[in-house]
């Protein structure tokens, strides 16, 4: 590293008057890995669809390798070098790996027909050099989100990309390919490629990242060398302030807590099996496990979405077993699910049409919906949450993750459940709207709702909750008390390490 190979200077954009990005300074050096965080709105984006040719700044000078360059698109931003991985993946889904590699550049036959075993040839080149392991005529909608990532990564470099910026290239990977992504941007390293980082994960930016430059509202905060900070500086730095408690937590006293829901031998043919624990009225009852534990289809099963094989479910000491979400939410059970945006939001319809979308048989009068009462639930809510929106009636999908998944415990809270179950309630959300959720999780369990809360990540689940069952391989394999929770203690049991 030393050698300068990008500058963003005095970067402005504004939207309908409004700087999105009011002066950003921006560097990247050869071979870095140069973490970008802010809290979502902060700009990050923006600034990237700069870069990346999609958006033209207002004012601002961008260098490559010390000359001064004009991105006036996305081809412009392949011919300086240029790739850009965004969150959401753009692949071909119905296209093998090699297929998606040549789009738009397909390899002719000397008669002009596609000649694919030249491109699956190539594409096994480009694949192996980066220590990828994918076979090139996969067919992409097989592969696994961490692979179709790589395939990204791939394609970046294939068009001779040397800055490559990775959005939130985690947010849906497990532990284990986290660490094969870890071990491809070291690859990149050292064919000396630079990388731009952008995560909410302070734990992978002081694993992964040289350094770590802070915006705020659309302007630059600082930069620092990741060696020389710590994570209370740059929550700090994000936020404007200090946070006294991050883990917003009221301890009760479970032992005198009435038991709210009781689950005995859980069992779904291959996905999981034998599954019994108790949650007490005002406890949060971690569930932890690597990814694919079946912790999720576990909530499912006992909120109605999925079907199980055998095992018993007591709501309040009666047996229930409900036969769709519907049943479960008349009986009080709520579950905000792992994926917002494709099981928690109709994202082309309003807040208001979200937020109320599971609770409207509270709003009727007759026949018809009472919009006054509606009205009160989401302003109560849209409060509660501290929901950053324009107006309760813009669309879902144009809010941040933040907000986003503030309308969805919105939209359950509204159900008034007596069982909250948070499947990753965080993820790709920044921390301040962590905090907030944190603090409304916390007033809940103060209320009497009984919350199980799914979490990969083991602060949350450390700091936020009373007990922990660790789940691996569709199996309960420990049960964790508050004085027990340990990084180390939850992944002896989560990768098998007790029996």
């Amino acid at each position: 590293m030393g050698q300068t190979v990008l500058e963003m200077i005095g970067i402005k954009k504004s939207f309908s008057g409004i700087y999105a990005l009011a002066g950003i300074d921006f560097s990247l050096e050869q071979g870095e890995v140069h973490a970008l965080l802010g809290e979502n709105g902060a700009g990050k984006s923006t600034l990237i669809k700069v870069l990346g040719g999609i958006y033209q700044p207002d004012e601002g000078t961008i260098k490559i390798q010390g000359k001064e360059v004009k991105i006036n698109g996305v081809p412009a931003a392949r011919e300086n070098g240029i790739g850009i991985i965004h969150q959401e993946i753009v692949l071909v889904p119905y296209l093998t790996v090699a297929q998606n590699l040549f789009l738009g550049r397909e390899i002719k036959t000397s008669i002009g027909t596609i000649d694919f075993k030249e491109q699956n040839r190539r594409a096994e080149e480009m694949i192996a050099s980066l220590g990828v392991g994918i076979k090139a005529d996969s067919v992409v909608e097989t592969l696994t989100i961490a692979q179709q990532q790589m395939v990204e990564i791939v394609k970046a470099v294939s068009f001779n990309a040397n800055i490559i910026v990775m959005d939130e290239p985690t947010s849906s990977l497990s532990n284990e390919e986290v660490e094969q992504l870890f071990q491809i941007i070291e690859n990149l390293q050292k064919k000396q490629v630079s990388i731009i980082y952008i995560s909410h994960r302070m734990e992978e930016l002081f694993r992964i990242s040289d350094r770590v430059t802070i915006i705020r509202d659309g302007k630059y905060v600082g930069t620092r060398k990741t060696s020389e900070t710590n994570p209370n500086e740059l929550v700090a730095m994000m936020v404007g302030r200090d946070l006294e408690s991050f883990y917003a937590r009221d301890y009760c006293d479970m032992e005198k807590a009435e038991v709210a829901m009781s689950v005995k031998g859980l069992t779904c043919d291959g996905t999981f099996e034998d599954v019994s624990f108790d949650v007490h009225k005002g406890e949060i009852l971690g569930f932890s496990g690597l990814v694919g534990a079946g912790r999720s289809e576990i909530m499912e099963s006992i909120f109605g979405a999925r079907p199980y094989t055998k095992g018993e479910v007591y709501l309040k000491g009666e047996k229930v077993h409900f036969k769709n979400p519907m049943q479960a939410i008349k009986a009080g059970v709520a579950l905000v699910p792992e994926d917002r945006k494709k099981q928690g939001l109709v994202l082309g319809n309003s807040v208001a049409f979200n937020m109320t979308l599971s609770s409207l048989r509270f709003y009727m009068n007759g026949i018809a919906i009472s919009e006054k009462k509606r009205k009160a639930v989401i302003d109560e809510f849209s409060q509660k949450l501290r929901l950053k929106a324009a107006s309760p009636d813009i669309e879902a999908g144009s809010l941040s993750g933040g907000n986003q998944q503030k309308v969805v415990l919105g939209k359950w809270l509204a159900t008034k459940p007596e069982v909250l179950i948070l499947d990753e309630p965080t993820r790709g959300v920044d921390v301040n709207a962590k905090f907030e959720i944190y603090t409304t999780i916390n007033e809940l369990a103060k209320q009497g709702i009984a919350i199980i809360m799914i979490s990969s990540e083991l602060p949350e689940i450390i700091n936020m909750c009373d007990n922990v069952c660790v789940v691996r391989a569709g199996k309960l394999v420990g049960k964790l008390k508050k004085d027990e929770l340990t990084q180390e203690e939850i992944m002896k049991y989560a990768a098998g390490g007790v029996e």
